[in-house]
């Protein structure tokens, strides 16, 4: 869920990601994984973004995660290979606060290599670099902020502003997701307005807290044949609903983790 919602603000708002991260307004476009290398590539929490000059590659993390350092490294060999003459810009994203020392690691070592790489840590982040782009204020919640609350509050402020209502909703609810982390669903539900929430393509991928738990818990410890089969089916149902709201096959598998192939046919039997 956290993964999908991440690339889905990264791939919409990328002018707004490349100011925060890049320090300039850089055009960004997608680059697949696939173009790196026909080894197999962890592609779940991987965001790849190109210019004529630059690739910026993102990942944002909830968990600490050991092998970080090693995938930094291997993507930038990868891309070396693909691009020997473009820079990139490597940035790891924790989203949510921790004390583990995995998240202070931004290099890789080994005998007389040594890789380097950015770590964000959003709870360190002051709040005022999230609240001055529309693209970066889901983000802002996780901030260095004291109240938690009341800066939710200030987002919706914000979002209320956006004059695109389409982008206002998708806003609303990609916030609505990230702010589950660290803040109760009665909390959200009270500040985040829900009926702009219910017009965003992403609106059916956000759940109670309790359910988006227990979907999760339910995958860990695997589930039982028949909820993984509803969970399938429900996925298809959503897929169906975005292709209505005319959202791409590329950008529906992302977020709903369907094949790319699968939305294809979904595409071939939908009736308007």
């Amino acid at each position: 869920m956290f993964d999908n919602i991440c690339k889905f603000i990264a791939e919409t708002f990328t002018t707004d990601l490349a100011t925060w991260l890049l320090g300039k307004p850089v055009d960004l476009t997608q680059l697949s994984p696939k173009e790196l290398s026909s080894e197999p590539i962890r592609a779940d929490a991987l965001i790849l973004l190109q210019s004529e000059e630059v690739i910026l590659h993102l990942e944002f993390q909830t968990q600490p995660d050991a092998s970080i350092p090693f995938r930094m490294a291997d993507y930038r060999l990868r891309v070396y290979r693909r691009f020997p003459q473009k820079s990139m810009q490597q940035v790891v994203i924790y989203l949510t606060e921790t004390k583990s020392p995995e998240v202070y690691k931004d290099r890789f070592e080994i005998d007389s290599l040594q890789h380097e790489f950015r770590v964000i840590r959003l709870w360190e982040q002051p709040t005022a670099v999230f609240l001055g782009s529309s693209g970066l204020l889901p983000f802002a919640v996780l901030s260095n902020t004291n109240n938690q609350a009341t800066t939710l509050q200030r987002v919706a402020d914000e979002i209320n502003k956006v004059a695109d209502k389409r982008m206002q909703s998708n806003l609303t609810a990609s916030t609505a997701v990230l702010a589950g982390l660290v803040l109760k669903q009665e909390v959200i539900q009270r500040l985040l307005r829900q009926d702009i929430m219910r017009e965003s393509v992403i609106y059916q991928l956000i759940r109670t807290e309790g359910k988006q738990e227990g979907i999760q818990q339910g995958i860990q410890q695997g589930m039982q044949q028949g909820m993984q089969q509803g969970i399938q089916e429900g996925k298809k149902q959503i897929a169906l609903n975005l292709l209505g709201e005319g959202m791409t096959i590329e950008a529906i598998a992302r977020v709903t983790g369907l094949s790319v192939e699968v939305v294809q046919k979904l595409q071939q039997e939908y009736q308007p």
